[in-house]
């Protein structure tokens, strides 16, 4: 589903495609007719279709984390399209080993992902592609490299497999932790503006405000 924001009397598009296997939420986000694609984990040819159609120019794809579902299409991005990666240092060797993205788990040996390592590593702080200008926060918890995209102009974040609507992402998987990625949550999340509009990793939209006051997963951490 496509939303128009706006600031600056500019126009941000944030479009969202449920892609993959597992449905996982891959935004594509187009300003002054260029895209930044967040996370494609599968159906590569919707992708390509999306921007065709709008006639958007990618300029690269950012990988909030690196589990199988969220790249499963990276590969025929990258190639096709001549992009560049960005991903968490902590990640670094997923995109090539199919035991640590978990995908020859889910798909067996025959359906396993594979492609070669990122070309930038995202770190912490301001980054700037193009004419998009957000922020880096390492939150780690459901993965050692997830990373939330902070567009603070705009007025929203992706939070990939951080927190959800009602929800936050596993911990009872390889390398994750509940405290890990509880101290995430609250460190780098809910201090943000409620107003702000979380686009998750799988399922709906929501707010900081509303996750914050009604989450029953993180009003959780809080009680204990």
């Amino acid at each position: 589903m496509l939303q128009k924001l706006l600031y600056g009397g500019k126009s941000v598009y944030v479009e969202t495609l449920s892609l993959g296997p597992l449905g996982t939420n891959c935004y594509i986000i187009s300003k002054d007719q260029q895209a930044l694609i967040i996370d494609p984990g599968g159906d590569a040819d919707k992708v390509k279709h999306y921007l065709e159609e709008h006639n958007l120019m990618p300029l690269a794809i950012l990988l909030t984390h690196a589990h199988f579902d969220h790249i499963g299409a990276v590969h025929e991005l990258r190639t096709s399209l001549n992009l560049d990666v960005y991903l968490h240092q902590n990640e670094v060797n997923w995109l090539e080993e199919p035991e640590l993205n978990r995908s020859i788990l889910f798909f067996g040996t025959s359906g396993a992902i594979k492609t070669i390592p990122p070309e930038h590593i995202l770190q912490e702080g301001t980054l700037q592609i193009g004419t998009f200008n957000f922020e880096v926060v390492h939150t780690p918890g459901h993965s050692p490299g997830s990373v939330t995209f902070i567009f603070h102009d705009e007025g929203f974040i992706v939070s990939g497999d951080v927190l959800f609507h009602q929800g936050i992402g596993r911990t009872d998987i390889p390398e994750g932790s509940i405290t890990v990625l509880a101290e995430s949550i609250s460190k780098h999340l809910y201090t943000l503006p409620e107003h702000f509009v979380v686009y998750p990793g799988h399922g709906v939209k929501t707010t900081i405000g509303e996750e914050m006051y009604t989450n029953p997963y993180t009003l959780a951490f809080y009680k204990q």
